[in-house]
């Protein structure tokens, strides 16, 4: 028995590679942050699809204390223990109508991690069904280890390089439905994506990428928040953290980081 979990549920997850839905905050709280990221984009006249991708929670503190919220970190640490590392966030939008997707993809590919003990949490800032675009994963496709990915670059893919798992089974699809201030967790291995948003409404969600910190970078130092615990290991520098909503320091670093990244000098 977990701090938020039954045995059976987290026996559940290490054999499917996902859990959902668990509730983070009230319907009235996702609304609440719904309307800062519009805000955001009212602000600054960006979509925050694109300008909020790699490492959000840079933009804002309140992303910080999302990050940081009991009902997510409870649960992330039932799974990976009490020693947890923040290390990115990327905001996910979809307009009404939206034609973009996202492909079939590991998040295991971007991390340059080892060992491979990282886990994905998807916050629902608005339904999120298959209507929408809803996260859909693979169901055990975690267990299969890393898989080959190709470079499609193909119109409306939400992923920057278009990489793309090859021979997906979509027979064990399945699409994790939320409704707002509910998140789902899954293992950085396991294969996952979304379809366009075909709905007259937005949908929004918050990922948060949580790690142990015992997990090293093969890529060189790199930044990371502690979220919970102790980190015993020293692995991961300190990331400066907002101040106050867009900081031009940290926002500097948000836009240096997802330049490199939309280059492909390295992934994250």
């Amino acid at each position: 028995m977990g701090k938020r979990l039954t045995s059976e549920q987290i026996l559940k997850f290490k054999e499917d590679g996902y859990i959902a839905p668990c509730r983070a905050v009230s319907d009235r709280e996702a609304g609440e942050y719904f309307r800062r990221i519009e805000a955001f984009e009212e602000r600054t006249g960006l979509p925050a699809e694109g300008s909020l991708k790699i490492k959000a929670h840079l933009s804002s503190p309140w992303m910080v204390d999302l990050a940081c919220n009991p009902g997510i970190l409870d649960v992330v640490e039932d799974l990976i223990g009490p020693n947890i590392l923040l290390f990115r966030s990327s905001l996910f939008a979809k307009n009404a109508h939206d034609p973009g997707f996202v492909s079939w993809h590991q998040d295991s590919l971007y991390y340059g991690q080892v060992p491979s003990a990282c886990v994905t949490a998807w916050v629902a800032f608005t339904d999120s069904h298959p209507g929408n675009g809803c996260l859909r994963v693979i169901r055990g496709s975690h267990l299969d280890g890393n898989r080959e990915h190709e470079e499609r670059k193909v119109p409306n893919n939400l992923l920057a390089r278009g990489h793309t798992v090859i021979d997906v089974n979509e027979d064990d699809a399945v699409d994790l439905t939320l409704r707002p201030g509910e998140f789902s967790v899954h293992h950085e291995r396991t294969v996952h994506g979304s379809m366009p948003n075909t709905s007259d409404g937005r949908r929004i969600g918050l990922a948060f990428f949580y790690g142990p910190t015992h997990v090293s970078s093969v890529r060189g130092r790199r930044n990371a928040v502690l979220v919970r615990g102790v980190d015993e290991y020293n692995h991961w520098d300190k990331e400066p953290l907002p101040r106050y909503d867009l900081d031009p320091v940290t926002m500097a670093d948000l836009g240096h980081v997802f330049k490199r990244y939309e280059a492909g000098e390295f992934k994250l």
